[in-house]
């Protein structure tokens, strides 16, 4: 909306023949319409909230995200919020609420979400598939799945999709094992545990072993990978326009087309960005997860 305001032109003649009163009333008006209307542009700027999936501690989740935001509004004119969460089961109440605009979300949180709440998949990694691993300590002389028998396995959080759901679906089906989870929060957490034999094994993902600093990273072993499937998309609620949404999935993917933007988005980690739609994940329908799926 455009708001034009009037007021006198000051010519040096018009100007000099104002009286001291009529002058300050002008000079009044003139800031007062400046003023105006800067607050009604400033209004006028649309801020969304994204939430993202509490993987690691709030102050590398900012570290990553806050760049992206940053040219996401440079390139859209929106602004950006972003919101944390203390831990993944507070995420999930966040979402199944509905209180985030736009979140990034593990694939079996997007099913849910898209359940309760209609959230639309935008984009995702092409890079690789997501698959949960199972660590034990290189010198705990486990090599395989059948010695974790009655043993306590440390997990993210009951509802990280390849840490922990995939992982236990998969301790039960395949293994007929029964296990004693223990639920640690975060990934980095995870390992810790099993670092500090708090737990003989521990459920989490490729990407975040991979940022662990070497003396943790070094001391673990793999023992298994889960089934490989679509990775985290970034989603949206269906209360945000479509016009905005879509102009925020054009500008992440152009972003994903810079050498910079690629460097900011492998950090998600998203190394090669692409579409995402809820197709990618309808395989994850046929695993029947939600018998491990907790609520509150």
């Amino acid at each position: 909306m455009v708001y034009t305001l009037i007021y006198p032109i000051k010519t040096n003649y018009y100007y000099a023949s104002m009286t001291k009163l009529q002058r300050l009333f002008s000079n009044t008006l003139l800031l007062f319409s400046l003023f105006f209307i800067g607050s009604v542009n400033a209004q006028s700027v649309k801020t969304f909230t994204i939430g993202v999936v509490p993987q690691f501690e709030a102050k590398k989740l900012r570290k990553i995200w806050k760049p992206i935001l940053a040219e996401l509004e440079q390139t859209t004119g929106f602004k950006f919020k972003l919101r944390g969460a203390a831990n993944i089961p507070e995420f999930e109440k966040q979402f199944l609420a509905g209180e985030f605009d736009f979140a990034y979300m593990n694939p079996f949180h997007l099913l849910i979400a898209n359940e309760s709440q209609g959230y639309i998949p935008l984009v995702r990694d092409h890079g690789k598939k997501l698959s949960g691993i199972l660590v034990v300590r290189k010198d705990s002389g486990i090599s395989s799945v059948n010695a974790l028998d009655n043993k306590v396995i440390a997990f993210p959080s009951p509802n990280a999709l390849g840490a922990s759901l995939q992982m236990r679906a998969e301790l039960h089906d395949r293994f007929n094992i029964n296990i004693k989870p223990s639920y640690v929060k975060t990934h980095d957490s995870v390992y810790l545990n099993v670092l500090l034999k708090q737990a003989s094994a521990g459920g989490g993902v490729q990407k975040t072993l991979n940022r662990q600093k070497d003396n943790i990273k070094n001391a673990l072993s793999i023992i298994y990978k889960t089934t490989p499937v679509a990775p985290h998309p970034l989603v949206a609620h269906p209360r945000v326009d479509k016009k905005a949404y879509l102009k925020i999935k054009t500008a992440l993917l152009q972003l994903g087309k810079t050498k910079k933007g690629k460097r900011l988005l492998a950090k998600i980690p998203m190394k090669k960005i692409g579409t995402a739609s809820l197709s990618d994940y309808t395989p994850l329908q046929d695993m029947n997860l939600k018998r491990f799926f907790f609520t509150e």
